[in-house]
């Protein structure tokens, strides 16, 4: 059966391109809707540049039909701007009759739910208090799925295989083990432990290839950039972030797990190092924790520092720890003036290529699924992208950990030959550190 949609504000703001996922139904726009569009369209970030699009998709559909009376899409069902009046508001209890965006919307919803008996109507809107509102008057609603990963369920990279002790001894002595099983992903990493005796163990990465358990990569003595790992997610995370064929990697996991220190850690000796990539590039997201600052004094270096201040920390230990081991004398701005390494935030980021570049995108968890294949395709020939952060710190109230753009990438290119993921539990950082992400 054919249903009607009435969109909010908020999935358009998330995804321009939601109006032509609806399939053969029809989509309902509150004229609130483009009120509040029309107010977004000026701001210079993400969120303006979603109203931007969305408006001039509006547009080219108007050039093709009324919009008042309803036009036919590609897919089979129909759009159309519903006229908010202010009688409608009647149809709500006295506490919604309010004028607010919401409540108008709300309104619009529930008329139409009262005069289309024959077609369900059903209200898609991220707002959680809207759903409650409407489910509060009998109207169906629903949060827009069309990019949402089931976060429990999600890939982890790694399984644990319980084998026999004649298995693990020939993975060591021949240096591979044949993997018969054809259910193991690409660059999947296999924790071997056998039956009768757990502490006998082995660790290695399916070859999709030669269909194969292979070993880690080995580090030298000086380690990567100076740094070891200290667990084992830690040297799965180096294995992947090491291995020039694998072209993206992506690691989730709680704060102080070393996700960002591993992946500048690695991206420092992969560029500086032994100059496979022309430069390293960090970047993140610019999302306050809590309430903004507002406007900030200085140049844009200055204001973008507070911001910026994490991946600064994190460069300056690596380079203090490796000048200290080798008596290196590069700062973090001599690297940057070198052309070696640069640091921005991903606002800089959209219309570049980026060549033969070791690129980190921090925090990513903060970035909708568009905003991430934005960023993705960025990537120009021989550059590698690592994208990092914790699905349940998220600044971003148009995502949660459920369908932000890092899980989104996890599930959506876990069976690809180029992408490796790590989920990491185990923080590093301090014990104070993993108390708090654990117990707060």
């Amino acid at each position: 059966m054919k249903k009607i949609y009435v969109l909010d504000t908020n999935v358009l703001l998330y995804d321009p391109q939601a109006l032509t996922k609806f399939e053969d139904n029809s989509i309902i726009i509150p004229i609130t809707v483009i009120e509040e569009i029309d107010r977004f369209k000026k701001d210079m970030n993400e969120t303006g540049r979603n109203a931007r699009q969305v408006s001039r998709l509006m547009d080219a559909f108007r050039k093709e039909g009324s919009l008042s009376q309803g036009l036919e899409l590609d897919s089979g069902g129909t759009l159309k701007i519903e006229i908010y009046e202010e009688k409608v508001m009647k149809r709500l209890p006295p506490e919604l009759r309010e004028e607010r965006g919401d409540n108008r919307i709300l309104a619009v919803a529930v008329d139409l739910m009262e005069s289309q008996k024959e077609m369900p109507v059903i209200l898609v809107t991220k707002d959680t208090n809207l759903r409650i509102k409407a489910d509060a008057l009998g109207l169906s609603a629903q949060d827009y799925e069309s990019d949402k990963v089931a976060i429990d369920e999600l890939y982890t990279g790694c399984a644990t295989l319980e084998v026999g002790a004649d298995a693990i001894d020939r993975f060591y002595s021949q240096g591979w083990l044949d993997m018969d099983n054809n259910g193991y992903l690409p660059n999947q990493y296999l924790l071997l432990t056998e039956v009768d005796n757990p502490s006998h163990s082995a660790v290695g990465r399916f070859d999709h290839v030669s269909r194969r358990m292979v070993p880690l990569a080995k580090l030298d003595q000086d380690g990567v950039w100076s740094l070891f790992p200290r667990n084992l997610e830690q040297s799965l995370a180096l294995d992947a972030l090491l291995d020039d064929d694998i072209k993206i990697v992506t690691l989730v996991g709680k704060a102080g797990t070393g996700k960002t220190l591993l992946a500048i850690a690695a991206g420092l000796q992969k560029t500086a190092e032994e100059n496979v990539y022309n430069r390293l590039l960090v970047s993140r997201p610019v999302f306050p924790m809590g309430r903004d600052l507002g406007f900030l004094p200085g140049d844009i270096e200055e204001k973008l520092s507070p911001w910026m201040q994490p991946i600064f920390d994190n460069v300056e230990l690596l380079l203090s720890g490796h000048e200290g081991e080798k008596r290196h004398s590069k700062g973090y701005k001599e690297l940057m003036a070198m052309g070696i390494l640069e640091i921005e935030p991903l606002t800089y980021i959209r219309g570049r290529s980026i060549p033969n570049q070791y690129m980190i995108v921090d925090e990513a968890q903060n970035l909708t699924p568009h905003e991430i294949k934005t960023i993705v395709t960025r990537a120009g020939e021989g550059t590698k992208i690592i994208l990092t952060g914790d699905p349940y710190q998220i600044d971003n109230p148009y995502v949660d950990a459920e369908s932000n753009g890092l899980t989104y990438v996890v599930e959506r290119l876990k069976e690809q030959t180029i992408s490796a993921h790590v989920t990491m539990t185990k923080g590093e950082r301090s014990d104070l550190a993993e108390l708090a992400a654990n117990l707060l």
